[in-house]
């Protein structure tokens, strides 16, 4: 029974995802990617936690890899606080939303919505995962991606310690990359 509550309750929690991504699909223009199968990827790569724990690097987390904010209400709650399906949901949602905005600031609005779906995808994954910041250091990735080059592109982000740190995602995400 404990495996069915869980498997209704994911179900419920894609559902309520999905239809607020559908919601605000029109507020994030000029977006090629399927917000769903980016949801769907992220939730194998971050899992989905309704409760507050530390991550790998110790910083209190919840729900899809949602970094706990100062803002948040959140804040400065134990590890174990538990957190809503609907509070999941809605830090998912922003944190998407901040992720692509982020992408269009780091290659330009033109240039992201001009690139092959599946590399929209991909980056908005490691902008996700990663940050503006650090994704920007990805210097020679970068270029390769703004010039099509797939391949170099997939060469240059297996050479980073983000690789090293994440390797499984890195290889599936660098794999992606090279067979577009």
């Amino acid at each position: 029974m404990y495996i069915l509550q869980c498997g209704y309750s994911n179900l419920l929690f894609s559902l309520a995802v999905c239809n607020n991504i559908r919601q605000r699909s029109n507020i994030i223009k000029g977006i090629k990617l399927n917000k769903n199968e980016v949801f769907e990827q992220l939730k194998i790569d971050e899992g989905v936690e309704y409760e507050i724990y530390n991550d790998h690097l110790g910083y209190p987390t919840f729900g899809v890899g949602h970094l706990v904010l100062e803002t948040d209400p959140e804040y400065g709650q134990p590890t174990g606080t538990a957190v809503t399906k609907e509070r999941v949901a809605e830090c998912f949602d922003n944190d998407l939303s901040t992720a692509i905005s982020e992408c269009h600031a780091l290659y330009g609005q033109g240039s992201f919505d001009n690139l092959p779906d599946e590399v929209q995808g991909i980056l908005v994954n490691m902008m996700f995962n990663m940050g503006r910041t650090r994704l920007s250091k990805f210097k020679k990735m970068n270029a390769a991606l703004l010039e099509n080059d797939w391949k170099t592109a997939a060469v240059e982000g297996r050479d980073s310690l983000w690789y090293k740190q994440v390797t499984n995602r890195a290889e599936r995400l660098m794999s992606r990359l090279e067979s577009v």
